[in-house]
């Protein structure tokens, strides 16, 4: 990219990067340190306001980067990122939203803990949000490396390598300093950029092909390589039955994984009413919906306007076809269009990347205090010193998870990162999924039930990925070089997510304590009529 190029980009980095610094400084010094301020930001935010968090926490830099790059390669097949992303917010807004505001407090294992022994339960489901939390940090740092790399001409690999490391201080100051409240207006002043950026680029893809958007696909359709191949289901999913199989376990995991993610989880408490909690969802899904609606214009945009072809020259996995579409959309290499288009989106696509790691960052964190150090300790402890103490542990345990999910993201820099989002979304619906349905509708489910339950299937799901053609056995894996691969699937979900209902299942049936059918009779009540919520 031209010295232009790269000036304004970075201006434009600089300028959020100040703006998001300065609301992060503002709200440390406003704060009173509380557990409820770090964790939930004082449960003062409005459905709108949550709305909006929600939708910037949830439009990735896999959403904006990855899944238009995955389309631009892939066409008809990359659609199912945008529609299975989509589609799990009906799961989150049915089964989810209302009932966990009522029964839990900051954690998933808080719902779960409602009705069963403590300390169990809350290690095993620490354990496992904290998995997939670092799982989603580390597609953001491959989008974050992927878009520097492009803007510096896509040669320097240390460049890319100090974008990982410069996101990842970036992540740890938002989470430390300030907790839920920062991170939340970062979310918002980032959803509606994006949503303007989205809209933009959009709207100059149909006037580039005046509004036919069968003239579009059509174009796409040529410049693929494909041919009609390309419109139709088949071309990445398509072909031998392992093929087809690890298309229905990725739309397993892509519709159900929403469901138990921890950041998203953890936004329906910064509301202060189950009532608010829903309609932040239904905020949140309008947003989302239109967003990945533009999403396919832009994808099959890529591929129309700029060719499947240049987009997978300039980055293997895609990531880096829409801020190509805005460089040509205006007016290409060398012209002032051209060059601000693609700094704004540029600019856009990275604050998605730091809006997004400072709510897994802090979801992950807070996990480690709230779940696992307050646990291990003695949760009996009462007062406000055990709380502060709390936060104090969510702020070292941001830097040592902002350490880790370095380390991967330069290891997995290579990938889609829509494909990364994936597998994180896999091991949440096989792990924290199965544990929470049964906590809200099962009566009889029982603390080993829970544990076996979380733990049946985030061990398969974590074993499965690593010994699949991810990590090993083909060019495209974490270690080309080496090949100790025995599963076929690239994503585990088909096996994993049944895996994980069965062990709970087991669990429960086996366990010598009985339900309590009590608590159970306190937590339905609480999760249907909000009586006794925090």
């Amino acid at each position: 990219m031209s010295g232009d190029h790269q000036a304004l980009a970075v201006l434009l980095f600089s300028v959020f990067i100040a703006v998001t610094l300065a609301i992060t400084t503002w709200v440390s010094r406003n704060r009173h340190g509380s557990a409820e301020e770090f964790y939930a930001g004082g449960r003062l935010f409005s459905p709108m306001e949550n709305g909006f968090a929600i939708a910037g926490d949830y439009m990735s830099a896999a959403s904006f980067l990855g899944i238009s790059g995955l389309i631009a390669l892939y066409g008809y097949d990359g659609m199912l990122y945008s529609v299975g992303f989509l589609v799990a917010w009906l799961v989150v807004l049915l089964l989810v939203a209302e009932l966990v505001r009522n029964c839990g407090r900051f954690t998933l294992a808080d719902v779960v803990a409602a009705r069963m022994r403590e300390r169990p339960v809350r290690i095993a489901a620490g354990t496992s949000s904290i998995t997939v939390s670092v799982l989603y940090l580390v597609a953001q740092m491959v989008g974050a490396g992927s878009l520097v790399a492009l803007l510096l001409g896509g040669t320097s690999e240390a460049a890319r390598s100090w974008t990982v490391v410069g996101v990842g201080a970036l992540m740890v100051v938002y989470v430390s300093l300030g907790g839920m409240r920062a991170t939340t207006w970062i979310q918002i002043v980032k959803a509606v950029l994006l949503m303007g950026g989205a809209i933009a680029m959009t709207v100059l893809v149909l006037l580039r092909f005046h509004g036919d958007f069968d003239q579009l696909l059509n174009s796409a359709a040529a410049r693929s390589g494909h041919g009609t191949d390309f419109l139709a289901p088949g071309l990445r999913y398509g072909g031998d039955w392992t093929a087809r199989l690890d298309f229905i376990s990725l739309g397993l995991a892509l519709v159900l994984g929403t469901a138990g993610l921890p950041h998203i989880l953890s936004r329906f408490y910064t509301v202060p009413t189950a009532r608010a909690a829903r309609s932040s969802v239904v905020w949140s899904i309008g947003l989302i919906g239109s967003f990945y609606l533009m999403t396919i214009v832009l994808g099959f945009g890529a591929a129309a306007v700029v060719g499947t072809a240049e987009v997978r020259a300039s980055n293997a996995a895609g990531n880096t076809a829409v801020p190509l579409l805005a460089l040509d959309l205006g007016g290409g290499a060398g012209s002032t269009g051209g060059t601000v288009l693609f700094a704004l989106v540029a600019a856009v696509a990275f604050a998605t990347i730091l809006a997004v790691v400072a709510g897994i960052t802090l979801a992950s964190s807070t996990s480690v205090a709230h779940d696992l150090y307050a646990t291990l300790r003695n949760r009996r402890a009462c007062g406000g010193r055990r709380q502060y103490g709390e936060v104090a542990v969510a702020r070292v345990s941001a830097v040592c998870i902002g350490a880790v999910a370095i380390v991967l993201g330069l290891l997995a820099r290579d990938l889609n990162v829509a494909f990364l989002v994936g597998l994180a979304f896999a091991v949440a619906a096989s792990a924290n999924l199965p544990v929470l349905l049964y906590s809200l509708f099962w009566r009889n489910f029982t603390t080993r039930g829970a544990v076996w339950s979380v733990y049946g299937g985030l061990v398969p799901a974590v074993l499965l990925v690593v010994l699949s053609p991810v990590v090993s056995g083909t060019e495209r894996s974490l270690f080309p070089g080496v090949d100790f691969h025995v599963f076929p699937l690239e994503n585990p979900g088909l096996v994993s997510i049944p895996l994980g209902f069965l062990a709970g299942w087991i669990g429960t049936v086996v366990s010598s304590e009985p339900p309590d059918a009590a608590k159970h009779a306190e937590t339905e009540v609480r999760a249907l009529t909000g009586a006794g919520a925090v």
